[in-house]
């Protein structure tokens, strides 16, 4: 465990952490990231949230624990290996609705939907649909995105991407932007 993470980690988390790391998982977001989501999600009490990007569930087991009981989560992947292990660990959590799906889909097939919370952890609402996305957060909501600081398996002309991504949110007057240089490199915003 972490130790600037002083709190336990969901009962879930130890069990989705093996399963991924026996599937070969290897973009899992880190346990520092996942901490403060727990507690960015504690702030929306009965809130609508989403995450685009569930990976093997781990993030969400964290965001799942700071919910409460009249909280939702969406959570989409378009990799079902990858999505079923959050299915069969966290599947009977009945605030959650996981979908396997395409992030490009998904979104234009739902832009109605509207969020208080959203972490987007892939592609799509981060560098891909970034505006159709954040039409989705409600005043007041968050927006969460990490890996913003260099990683290991950025592609060449990533950082070029990032550093662009960063601006466009920055130059935005409906966003109250903060970067957090901790874990892999967070941004939070809020939108006003």
């Amino acid at each position: 465990m972490n130790p600037n993470v002083n709190q336990p980690a969901p009962a879930a988390y130890r069990q989705i952490l093996k399963a991924t790391q026996s599937a070969g998982f290897t973009m899992a977001s880190e346990i520092l990231t996942c901490s403060l989501l727990r507690t960015l999600a504690a702030s929306k009490p009965a809130g609508q949230f989403l995450e685009l990007g569930t990976g093997t569930g781990l993030a969400t087991a964290w965001i799942l624990d700071g919910m409460d009981a009249h909280a939702s989560l969406v959570s989409i992947d378009k990799d079902q290996n990858f999505l079923r292990i959050a299915m069969d660990v966290l599947g009977s959590d009945n605030r959650l609705t996981l979908e396997l799906a395409d992030g490009e889909k998904w979104i234009t097939q739902n832009k109605e939907k509207r969020f208080d919370y959203i972490f987007a952890d892939t592609w799509h609402g981060k560098y891909l649909l970034l505006d159709e996305v954040l039409a989705m957060l409600n005043r007041g909501g968050l927006y969460i995105i990490d890996d913003m600081l260099p990683q290991p398996n950025w592609p060449e002309g990533h950082e070029a991407k990032r550093d662009n991504l960063v601006a466009a949110l920055e130059a935005r007057n409906d966003l109250l932007v903060t970067k957090l240089g901790w874990a892999s490199g967070l941004l939070v915003a809020v939108k006003r």
